[in-house]
């Protein structure tokens, strides 16, 4: 009969062995990973991934290839495949009268850059705030003074945040003023405690007051109702007018004036007689 073998054990390496093995494996696949990434990285910047061109889309009339191209080229860091589309949006966002960018890489190594140009609808603030604009949207931002040179702006000073809110209420004012016949809105005001004046571009001034927009309409559109006959009885422009008076209106026309006249100096008594003594 044939003896059976008994199994044998192959005896279990020592632990410091074990170590020494899972770290000369680990060493390995990290000089491999480290290799790779190299090699991808020197794959990348090859020439061959180089931007072949930047294509600009956009109504855009603030902006000419040559202008654009001075300003973000040299800020532009990367290729097709490393480019950051992110730092590149806000380097185009940065131009002056750029409002929003939206970047896409289109292959084969094109960049695409969509941009839409603020449109200025008032200039903002004090008046020696030459570079702040409002946009049809309501926001202010900054613009190169030179351009402003030819552009004539009504002027909107008001309180932080409240641009939208006056935009609003020059858009519903400008068709209600045209019909008084004193001009074009030069100037909306809106004071710290919410009272609104406006400045035509003829001269006269009119203070609005306080009120939500439907009350101040309402109150200048019942103002200019009553004008033309207040004009032409007295022939004169219309100054300044006042409408925080409760169911009615101040008005001053130039050359025109409601002080009374002076009192005429007291003519002096005649000398009494003496009789004789």
């Amino acid at each position: 009969m044939a003896r059976q073998r008994t199994p044998t054990s192959i005896p279990a390496l020592p632990a410091d062995v074990r170590l020494l093995q899972g770290t000369a494996q680990a060493v390995l696949w990290l000089a491999v990973l480290v290799l790779v990434g190299l090699l991808l990285v020197w794959v990348v910047r090859q020439p061959v991934f180089a931007l072949r061109s930047i294509t600009v889309q956009g109504d855009i009339t603030r902006h000419n290839a040559q202008s654009l191209g001075s300003f973000v080229l040299p800020r532009l860091q990367g290729n097709f495949i490393t480019m950051d589309l992110q730092h590149t949006r806000a380097v185009f966002q940065a131009v002056p009268w750029v409002r929003q960018v939206v970047v896409r890489r289109v292959w084969p190594m094109r960049l695409v850059v969509q941009i839409e140009e603020h449109r200025a609808a008032a200039s903002w603030g004090a008046e020696d705030v030459s570079d702040r604009l409002v946009n049809t949207h309501g926001e202010v931002f900054e613009a190169w003074a030179p351009d402003l040179e030819d552009t004539r702006l009504p002027r909107m000073d008001g309180p932080m945040g409240s641009a939208p809110q006056m935009l609003a209420m020059a858009d519903r004012l400008v068709p209600v003023l045209a019909a008084l016949g004193a001009g074009d809105l030069q100037r909306l005001t809106l004071s710290a405690r919410g009272s609104w004046r406006v400045q035509l571009d003829k001269g006269a001034r009119v203070e609005l007051g306080r009120g939500n927009s439907d009350e101040l309409l309402a109150r200048t559109a019942r103002f200019v109702d009553t004008m033309p006959s207040v004009v032409a009885t007295y022939q004169r422009p219309l100054q300044s007018a006042d409408l925080r008076h409760l169911g009615g209106f101040a008005v001053r026309l130039k050359g025109v004036t409601t002080l009374a006249p002076p009192p005429p100096p007291p003519v002096p008594a005649p000398p009494r007689k003496r009789g004789p003594v």
